[in-house]
């Protein structure tokens, strides 16, 4: 197995796999894959000798599917959402992750994908009511999209950071993650405007300057979504999908 990042400012992930090798990605999620590329999808209860892996992340789901080369070497690829970084990562069980829930995009097939934090963000319409950072586990390599530029915090024991919580791209998984409130105006709602995240080491912390909102139909922030377009005669931004 052999991966390469082609591009810069916005790069995709190359998977080079000899014959019979195998990565796990999220079904349909692929970019581009050579005809010795076979997919085989998930299903809801997972074979464990197939490779099909089903993880339930609160009210959604990530499916993932083993990606393999048939007969010969072939090479799959993953494209970036947002321009930022691909990132490569090890991972073991005393060695797991937290990503924002769009970050995943491959691991070889030891990895598995869960969810590692949730917390409801209120009730507003600007964002999705669900924070949710998947927990990178098992053992192997995965892959992380992060948007933007990308900053990296260590945090000794006892020492915490607090930001707005779609800045957070990754942190080590002995990194703790709370949510606090601004208080809010007599009278007002609090909602996720209100709302910061506090990151507890010991651990790493990676923050992205462009965060892409986690929902499961991928809206961009609200300050990013209001340099594009609005649909003639409509009221407000579409959702991009």
């Amino acid at each position: 197995m052999h991966d390469q990042l082609l591009g810069s400012t916005q790069p995709v992930l190359s998977i080079s796999l000899e014959s019979g090798e195998s990565i796990v990605a999220e079904t349909g999620e692929f970019a581009w894959m050579t005809d010795s590329i076979q997919m085989t999808a998930s299903l809801a209860e997972p074979d464990p000798g197939s490779g099909e892996l089903h993880r339930t992340l609160g009210s959604s789901s990530l499916s993932l599917s083993a990606y393999t080369a048939k007969d010969s070497p072939g090479t799959i690829a993953f494209a970036s959402r947002l321009p930022g970084s691909i990132m490569s990562i090890q991972v073991a069980p005393e060695r797991e992750y937290l990503v924002h829930r769009r970050a995943f995009l491959a691991g070889t097939p030891g990895i598995e994908v869960s969810t590692g934090f949730q917390q409801s963000l209120g009730t507003g319409d600007d964002h999705p009511q669900e924070f949710i950072l998947l927990r990178i586990g098992g053992r192997g390599r995965a892959w992380v999209e992060l948007s933007g530029d990308v900053v990296r915090r260590d945090l000794a024991a006892g020492l915490s950071l607090r930001t707005h919580p779609w800045h957070i791209g990754m942190s080590d998984a002995s990194v703790a993650v709370q949510m606090a409130a601004l208080q809010a105006a007599p009278g007002g709602a609090v909602n996720d405007a209100h709302l910061f995240a506090v990151l507890s080491g010991p651990g790493s912390v990676w923050l992205q300057s462009m965060p892409l909102l986690a929902a499961p139909q991928g809206r961009l922030t609200t300050s990013q979504a209001h340099y594009l377009p609005a649909a003639e005669g409509a009221a407000g931004l579409a959702a991009p999908r």
